[in-house]
This record gives C-alpha cells, sequence and structure tokens, in this order.
C-alpha cells in the first residue's frame, strides 16, 4: 500500500493512495502535521477538556459540553456506526490512525504546544465524531428560544416576528447554481461562500483526495475526514448553505433530589430517574471543577437542576404564575437528534467522495444528519440538485418557538420530516439563508437581501464562465440600510452640521466598501441608533439576561439582537411606544458632532477567533456587512469588527474542474510564520481565488510512506 503527499504553489496538500482506507490515514496524517494544535483544541473541546490548558476563558465552553454530553454522544454515535456501517467506521479509524501517527511532527513544528506545556494526546476512533457535533450543536441556534422566551414574557407575542432574524451566534453562507443555460460552456457552474467565524488556522482545509475510486477536491473540516460540505468530484460537484432548520428542542424540566439520585417529572404525572453523575474539569493555574451531569428522557440538563436554575427562579415563577397547578421548573433540558438516533450522518461520507452523478449525491445525502442543510449539486452530464438535507424531527410548532415544559403532553417528537426539494428558477438556484424550501422547517432566517441582491447581479448577463463569478463574492450594495435612511429623510429642523450629514447619506450609494467614508458614518449612525433603541425604557428588562449558561449569552444581547433586527423594528407599524423619528433624529445629531474621519476598513476589521490570545496587532480591513453578499458581519451597536465572514470562497466548474477556483481567508498551514500561513490573506481581501490544480506533473512531491499490511486485515 503506498500513498503519496503532494503540495501545490499554496502548500494545499494533494493526496494519492491505493486504497479509499490509506487515503483516509493519508489525510489524517497530513492535518495532524499542517494543523496538530488546531486538532489538540478541536479534541479537548469535543471532550469538555480545554480549559485544562487554555485556563479559565476556555471553562464556559467546557462545561457545556460536558452537560451536552457531546464526547458520550459522539462515543455512542461511533459505536452505532461500527453495527451499522462497518466500512465507514473502518475509513474513520483509518483517518484516526493517521492523526496520531502525525501528530507527534505537527506538534514539534508548533510552538503554541510549548506556550501551554502541552503535549499531543491521542485520538479515539470516536473523536472525529465528537469533533463533528461540537462544531455545529450551535448552529441550529436552540439558543435563540431562551431569548424568544424572554422577548415573549417581556413584549409579547408580536416580538417573535420583529426580532425573527439571523442573529448573533448564527452561521450562514451564500450558494448560487446556474444551469448549463446560463453559463459560457453549456455545462453548470456552483459558487458561493460559507459565513463561519473567522479563525487561525480556519474552519476549512483544501484539499484532494485522490485514490482508483474517487478523485475529490475541495474543503474539509479538519478533524473529520473526507470532503462533506463543498467538493468537486471531476463528473459532479456539490455545495451546500445552513438551511436555518430547527431540529433542537429545550424542555422546562422539574427536578427534585432524592436519596438514591434525581427525578424527574414526566408528561403523565409520575417522578422517573434521571441518570446523574459528577465530573471534574480541570482549569490551568486555578485548580479543578465539579459538574453535576444530568439527563432526563427529554435529554441532558444544559441549565440549572434540582435546587434551580441559578437566579433564574424569579424568571421561572413569573412564567407560570398563571398556571398554579403547574410546577416549578428547575432546569432546562436539550434533545438534539444524534443523542436520540445515535446517528451523525457519517455514513453520507463514503458515499459522497463516490458521487458521479448528482443521482449518487442526492442518494448519498438521504443519510445525512445535522447540520440540516441545503444542497445544490451539478454534473457533467448537466443535471442539478437542489435540497434540503439533514433530520428535523416532527413536533408540535410550540417546541420550535420557546422553551416547552416537560411535564405536559404533546411536546414529544413523532418522526422525521420528508426533507424538501427545490427547482430552479431562469436557470439558477440562489440560497442565502433566506426563507425558501426549509422555510416549513425553521423560525429564523436571514433577510433576503443577500439571496436577492445575488439574483439581481446573475440576471444582468444571459451567460457566466467561472472567471466572472467571483465579482459577485464581493458586492457591498447594502439593502438592509433603506428603513433607516427613509428615517432620515423625514428628518427637518436639524443643526447645520446634522442636515449635511443627512444630505450626505442621503445621496450615498448604499455599498459597504472599505475605502467608503460614507460607509463609515452610516455603519457611526447605525450603531448610534442601536445604542439609543437598546438603552430605551421599553426594553429595560431584557438589559439583564438570566444567569443562563455563559456560552450560550451571545444570543440573549439585547443590543445585538436590536442590531441585526433594526431593520424589523425600524418598519413596524408601532415598537412599544418609542418615537424611532426622534431617537434617528438625536442620534444623527450625535453623530454629526463627532463623525468619523477615516474609511470604513479603519473601523472594520478582521477579528479571528484564536484559542490563544496573542500580543496585539492590526489586522487589515475589510469591505462588507452582515447584509452585504460580502458578509462580513460587524455587530452593530457593539463593534464594527468582523468575527465573522466568508471562511472560503469557491467556484466549481463542471465543463473543467481546473477552470475551478477557491480560497481561504488565510492559509493551507496552521503553523505561525510558516510560508503558507497567512498567503492566501491578500486575495481573499481583493475577492480574488486561486486556481484549482489537479495536474500532478504541477505539483511537488513531499512525502511518500509503504505498508504491507493487507487492507483485509484492517476489516
Amino acid at each position: 500500500m503506498t500513498t503519496e503527499t503532494y503540495r501545490d504553489a499554496w502548500g494545499i496538500p494533494h493526496l494519492r493512495a491505493t486504497s479509499a482506507r490509506e487515503l483516509a490515514r493519508a489525510q489524517g496524517r497530513v492535518t495532524a502535521v499542517d494543523r496538530a494544535w488546531q486538532l489538540e483544541v478541536e479534541r479537548h473541546r469535543a471532550q469538555g477538556t480545554s480549559a485544562s490548558f487554555l485556563g479559565a476563558s476556555a471553562l464556559p465552553w467546557d462545561v457545556f459540553a460536558r452537560r451536552a454530553r457531546l464526547d458520550d454522544t459522539a462515543r455512542r454515535c461511533f459505536a452505532a456506526l461500527e453495527r451499522r456501517d462497518p466500512e465507514t467506521a473502518d475509513w474513520v479509524r483509518a483517518y484516526v490512525d493517521g492523526v496520531n501517527a502525525g501528530l507527534p511532527e505537527g506538534a514539534a513544528r508548533t510552538p503554541e504546544f510549548a506556550r501551554v506545556g502541552l503535549a499531543p494526546g491521542r485520538w479515539e476512533p470516536w473523536t472525529p465524531l465528537g469533533v463533528w457535533l461540537g462544531t455545529h450543536i450551535l448552529f441550529a441556534g436552540f439558543p435563540a428560544k431562551l431569548w424568544r422566551e424572554e422577548a415573549v414574557r417581556h413584549l409579547g407575542p408580536e416580538a417573535v416576528g420583529l426580532f425573527a432574524t439571523d442573529g448573533p451566534g448564527t452561521a450562514g453562507s451564500n450558494g448560487w447554481l446556474l444551469s448549463g443555460a446560463r453559463t459560457t460552456t453549456g455545462l453548470p457552474l456552483l459558487a458561493g461562500d460559507p459565513h463561519r467565524f473567522l479563525e487561525e488556522p480556519g474552519v476549512y482545509q483544501q484539499i484532494r483526495l485522490s485514490c482508483p475510486e474517487f478523485d475529490v477536491v475541495g474543503l474539509a473540516v479538519p478533524g473529520v475526514p473526507g470532503i462533506a460540505h463543498f467538493a468537486h468530484a471531476g463528473t459532479v460537484a456539490w455545495a451546500i448553505t445552513n438551511a436555518m432548520a430547527d431540529y433542537q428542542d429545550l424542555y422546562r424540566e422539574h427536578l427534585r433530589r432524592t436519596g438514591a439520585g434525581v427525578e424527574s417529572l414526566s408528561s403523565e404525572g409520575t417522578w422517573h430517574r434521571a441518570a446523574r453523575h459528577v465530573e471534574v474539569v480541570e482549569v490551568a493555574g486555578e485548580g479543578s471543577v465539579e459538574v453535576e451531569i444530568i439527563e432526563t428522557e427529554r435529554g441532558p440538563v444544559i441549565a440549572g437542576g434540582p435546587e434551580g436554575l441559578g437566579g433564574l427562579e424569579g424568571v421561572v415563577k413569573a412564567r407560570e404564575s398563571s398556571a398554579e397547578a403547574e410546577p416549578p421548573a428547575t432546569a432546562v433540558a436539550l434533545r438534539y437528534p444524534p443523542r436520540v438516533t445515535e446517528d451523525l450522518g457519517f455514513s453520507a461520507l463514503l458515499p459522497l467522495l463516490r458521487a458521479r452523478t448528482v443521482a449518487d449525491v442526492d442518494r448519498a445525502l438521504d443519510a445525512w444528519t445535522e447540520p440540516v442543510n441545503v444542497v445544490q449539486a451539478a454534473d457533467t452530464e448537466g443535471a442539478v440538485l437542489h435540497r434540503i438535507a439533514g433530520r428535523v424531527p416532527v413536533r408540535p410548532r410550540a417546541n420550535s418557538l420557546r422553551l416547552v415544559p416537560a411535564w405536559e403532553k404533546g411536546h414529544e417528537w413523532q418522526g422525521w420530516h420528508t426533507p424538501p426539494y427545490a427547482t430552479l428558477e431562469n436557470g439558477m438556484a440562489v440560497m442565502a439563508n433566506q426563507r425558501g424550501p426549509a422555510t416549513p422547517l425553521g423560525v429564523e432566517f436571514a433577510p433576503p437581501h443577500r439571496a436577492n441582491r445575488i439574483r439581481t447581479l446573475l440576471e444582468q448577463r444571459p451567460t457566466w464562465s467561472a472567471t466572472d463569478l467571483p465579482a459577485i463574492h464581493t458586492d457591498t450594495h447594502l439593502a438592509s440600510a433603506t428603513p433607516l435612511l427613509d428615517h432620515l429623510a423625514t428628518l427637518d429642523a436639524l443643526t447645520p452640521e446634522a442636515a449635511r450629514l443627512r444630505e450626505r447619506l442621503l445621496s450615498w450609494n448604499r455599498h459597504m466598501d472599505a475605502a467608503s467614508t460614507d460607509a463609515a458614518v452610516y455603519a457611526a449612525l447605525r450603531t448610534a441608533v442601536v445604542r439609543r433603541l437598546a438603552a430605551h425604557p421599553a426594553f429595560a428588562a431584557l438589559t439583564e439576561p438570566p444567569a443562563y449558561p455563559e456560552v450560550l449569552l451571545p444570543w440573549m444581547s439585547l443590543t445585538a439582537r436590536i442590531g441585526f433586527a433594526l431593520e424589523h423594528l425600524l418598519k413596524a407599524e408601532e415598537l412599544y411606544g418609542i418615537d424611532r423619528r426622534e431617537t434617528v433624529r438625536a442620534a444623527l445629531e450625535e453623530t454629526a458632532a463627532a463623525p468619523p474621519a477615516g474609511p470604513w476598513a479603519d473601523s472594520h476589521r478582521v477579528a479571528p477567533w484564536r484559542a490563544l490570545p496573542e500580543d496585539p496587532y492590526t489586522e487589515p480591513g475589510l469591505a462588507g456587512d452582515h447584509d452585504c453578499v460580502n458578509c462580513t458581519t460587524a455587530v452593530p451597536g457593539i463593534t464594527d469588527l468582523a468575527a465573522r465572514g466568508p471562511a472560503a470562497r469557491y467556484v466549481w466548474d463542471l465543463d473543467d474542474r481546473e477552470n475551478s477556483r477557491w480560497i481561504v481567508p488565510f492559509g493551507a498551514d496552521g503553523v505561525p510564520g510558516n510560508s503558507h500561513h497567512r498567503d492566501q490573506l491578500p486575495l481573499w481581501l481583493k475577492g480574488d481565488l486561486a486556481q484549482v490544480v489537479t495536474d500532478w506533473t504541477r505539483l511537488t512531491l513531499e512525502h511518500t510512506e509503504t505498508t504491507d499490511i493487507p487492507e483485509e486485515a484492517h476489516v
């Protein structure tokens, strides 16, 4: 058995092996060599052990991971995978073998290990499943239900619609598919960009996987074998966006402690034993913390316990005061599909790599579980696919909106929704997390602005080529500015400074360009409006969120919620007695008194997440904004910095794979100072993409490994 590792000019690994299993091992090895620190951080986060070397700042996540039972769920899912699909389980084991083989070399070249005194650990067969689960557990936005619970309690049920937009913790994407009728070659094109938290190293790994069964290029998730989300297999290509589906539920639980342990009140009115044990979380420099783990028949308890919700007792009692017969809720339990089904959808990964047609991709995706995605695919025969993939439980609408009482009947899961399909319109399909085929499956969707803008741009030409499409990635038109600008247009009796600023903004082209001073002024005005609304007495009860776990608090931020829902709040017929015209007037006068002097890029800068804080330095400035196609997300009212944005960009050409293009924000190598650590950043900032190279003669051979172990010995 022989495996070969090649590199292209960007340091991107191209792997070739004599079997799919040996290829998986090679993928694990090269990922560990390139990204050892990232892999070990993700492994520890999945296990809830990252505070042992990252310190107290990592403790809230570790406590959540323990209480949500992420590692235990991964173990259960892998055990079920071994029973249900032994070939895929063995393939995952091969990847893990490669990771373990490559970690010593990778750790030796990565300075972060020495900084924290961490030695590389050992990956278990279920670790990739834990990494996948830890990466996506918050994708469905279940914490938004905690926010809606508070908003409805204080503002009334209409608050659900007013604030129903993708919020501070949501991950999104742009994606568009053009049929052959809309391209210069007569064969389809796929393009887009996933929007995630920008991390260094990046959340996507450019890679090529080649063996006699398949030859696939794409964007892998480091720590997970195969290429799940974005790939070109030569004769077929696929890509995804977040469907914004709701597939996780929160239950209010009434727990009590007994001599034998903990019990929960069921919908039958009887007490049932809950699973309970204590785990110890080690914290670097601060000793250890004991965490009580409780799981009811609904799922793991992620907040509260038998003694109460720690600061939430008043909230819960207020909610339940109208129903004297209801018992007090003391905890919140999370129900999520893999915990119920013991299936994380890994049985889709090998069939995706082996796919040759759209029909093959479609069949493979029937095994997909989560996150729930909109999938677009096309093949060299001209066939196209536009569908939802993933499991969404059938249950009452109330489950999707808010927390529901575990002791009441009628909130049980009753099977699974059939994933919807959609068709192309005028030879194209555009998805940007807006309402679409997934509408029946979700609650909060992105505004339609990005999708509408992409469609408008695509309609400007009858046909497109792969080289044309990157221009769409970087469009900066901000349609969501309209309601605020409309309010500006109604203002009169302004100071001279405010009147001049008003006229300046009303003549602005509404593009959030990096060099635009008008964009910077608009952003400053928006921030002033958001902060004034957040400080209004009508919202006072929401300024101090309940004592939910810290990892969930971004969803509870009143200022962030107002910032992302600003256009809804400004357009609403009535807003809790708030005089929005006067609010905008005061914000305009405030901004006019001290307007920003520089361009938008001065304050709108890349703010990548790193597991270890670095010495302060200035990251580059950006174009775009949350509702632009170039979705570089500031949090209005809080910061202009962009912690979220395009985690990759791609164009897949079905006429010629070597005419495809891709880019990531930083680089292929996870080691600071390496020549390929940040070499793609200049292209990413400009909106340029690197050409995909698949000609082996244009690649550099870096590593060859030969083993004499027969394939059947691993089965």
